[in-house]
């Protein structure tokens, strides 16, 4: 597929875009910043311009589409994570405009120009708890996607509206648009982190305990792009278990009591469910922590 992607320069977006590449996708990376990485090509422009959006999805992708002089290829999908990636980097109100105005642009532009296949970025934050002022709880145990989302900050509430933004386009176009809640990510050199959250395990409540390998996010994209037909949809892009060392049971007891558990779990299943990009999308998990955070450790 040929594929537009924005913020492509990004933690999450970086390996995501190397993920795509090396399953034959040809990757166009859109962001403030290049991307240097083979076989990965770049265009710089900001995605609060409406107009850029438009130009960006009509233009060639490097010299070689030049060659067979039929003119600028279509793009078979974009892939949106371009934003600001949680509160307390920019201003609120510049958080909300950003992040908002950047995704409608970005998804109205898709829509008009025919392409029907837009997968997005949203966040785990959506669900209230991650950038909370004080302790919250969420309302029931696991967190699914049919989740009443009602967060305190202007990164969660704008992922909200995005949401909302692609099921409005999707209702109007009838493309597949796909949001994808996306959970702590974690970079392959960074799990000598996981030895300090099985010490003080509390630092992960925040994060409803989850976490999302960068590579396997890029599993989870590479899927919803292969996985037609399914309209609007909202994802939770996490690994299959939680990111410390102490079963659900001890989880629930310390950190969640009185907590309603809408249903029977795992030992170790996370509480921030992929049951449904399991079920739907195929997911099948290659990167435990497990695998990289020797025994002794853990």
């Amino acid at each position: 597929m040929r594929i537009l992607f924005t913020g492509g320069s990004g933690k999450a977006g970086r390996h995501v875009c190397r993920y795509l590449r090396d399953q034959g996708h040809r990757v166009v990376n859109v962001d403030l910043t290049p991307l240097d990485e083979p076989g990965i090509d770049n265009l710089t422009a900001d995605i609060t311009d409406s107009g850029s959006m438009f130009n960006v999805l009509t233009s060639y992708a490097d010299f070689d589409e030049l060659e067979p002089g039929t003119g600028v290829p279509r793009y078979d999908a974009v892939v949106h994570f371009a934003a600001i990636p949680r509160i307390l980097i920019a201003p609120d109100q510049e958080t909300f405009r950003v992040n908002t105005q950047g995704t409608y642009n970005v998804i109205e532009a898709a829509v008009k120009l025919g392409i029907r296949k837009i997968v997005f970025a949203s966040s785990e934050t959506t669900y209230g708890v991650c950038f909370a002022d004080g302790t919250a709880d969420p309302d029931v145990l696991p967190v699914e996607e049919d989740y009443d989302v009602n967060p305190m900050d202007s990164y969660g509430l704008s992922k909200v509206v995005n949401e909302v933004t692609g099921r409005s386009f999707q209702r109007r176009s009838g493309a597949d648009i796909y949001a994808l809640r996306i959970g702590n990510v974690i970079e392959p050199d960074e799990y000598d982190r996981f030895p300090g959250f099985f010490a003080d395990p509390g630092v992960r409540r925040r994060n409803l305990f989850c976490y999302i390998d960068a590579r396997d996010l890029g599993q989870i994209v590479d899927r919803c792009l292969k996985t037609d037909g399914l309209g609007f949809q909202v994802f939770n892009a996490g690994n299959d278990t939680n990111s410390v060392n102490i079963p659900n049971s001890e989880i629930l007891a310390r950190f969640f009591p009185g907590v309603p558990v809408t249903r029977e779990l795992g030992e170790n299943e996370a509480l921030f469910s992929n049951r449904k990009i399991r079920e739907m999308l195929g997911f099948v998990e290659e990167h435990d922590w497990r695998k990289y955070v020797p025994e002794d450790q853990h």
